[in-house]
């Protein structure tokens, strides 16, 4: 039997979920994405039970939930345990095809991939991951695999700095408090004021180089993108082994052509919002 909460949570949001009392929430829907957010890369095959655990939703809840997905094309099962489908990437080029940003960032960042012969990316915040909007690899470089849509802590790479450095002092105070600073690497910053004071620098400097913070091997250099209104609203980067690639090297030759392309992309989204 359900419970008045799984109930009543199909339209409002009488359990007291991020809605709050507005009537126009519907928990449903919340539901359903988080139980797509529980599936990442690393853990693409998971039980009902796994679901429920990670989206923080009751059993029943997400087994409706992944039911309804499985119905509509959206995921599968093998039986016991639940799969996204192709069909899911629907939702993400809905926005890709009709966002002005990675249609502009794309080409430029391809552009600069093939100038220096290293992956290069393009990412917005998203809460407190960086998401990836555009990416151009050469090479394979990184032990997980990157690609559109992927998501990775903001506080640990060039892009999610950069971001971050340009955030309202007070968003600033609250992502620190909110977020647990994990070592990826024996060089991540985890001290909260250690990552605050890097974030002033990079603010000052105008640009975020990360070196084997979020993998050992890997350094990236990144630097904001800006609207028609001068705001930052993404960032570009290029990532190179560090073997082979120093951050003297990064700040010298790659810093250059990550500036302008991100001043060409100002340009096309000026031209893009009088249009």
């Amino acid at each position: 039997m359900e419970t008045a909460a799984e109930v009543g949570g199909r339209d409002g949001d009488p359990d007291g979920g991020a809605g709050g009392s507005d009537p126009n929430f519907m928990t449903s829907l919340a539901r359903g994405l988080s139980v797509i957010r529980a599936f990442t890369e690393r853990n693409p095959n998971l039980t009902i039970a796994e679901i429920a655990r990670i989206a923080g939703l009751p059993r029943a809840a997400a087994r409706r939930c992944l039911l309804t997905l499985v119905q509509l094309g959206y995921a599968g099962t093998d039986g016991r345990t639940f799969f996204l489908k192709p069909k899911i990437l629907a939702l993400g080029y809905s926005f890709l095809s009709s966002a002005p940003l990675s249609t502009i960032l794309e080409p430029l960042i391809e552009q600069v991939s093939e100038r220096l012969r290293e992956s290069s990316s393009a990412g917005v915040l998203d809460e407190d991951d960086v998401v990836y909007v555009a990416r151009a690899a050469q090479k394979r470089i990184m032990s997980i695999g990157l690609n559109v849509g992927s998501r990775l802590p903001a506080y640990c790479t060039s892009i999610g700095r950069v971001l971050l450095a340009h955030m309202p002092e007070a968003e600033i105070d609250a992502y620190l408090a909110r977020v647990a600073l994990k070592p990826f690497t024996e060089r991540t910053i985890t001290t909260p004021n250690v990552l605050r004071q890097e974030l002033v620098r990079i603010r000052e400097r105008g640009y975020a180089l990360v070196d084997q913070e979020l993998e050992l091997g890997l350094r990236s250099i990144a630097v904001p993108v800006r609207s028609a209104s001068g705001a930052v609203v993404a960032a570009v980067n290029v990532s190179a082994q560090a073997a082979r690639v120093s951050s003297a090297e990064m700040e010298e030759q790659f810093l250059p052509h990550l500036r302008g392309i991100a001043e060409e992309a100002r340009v096309l989204l000026v031209g893009g919002s009088r249009g």
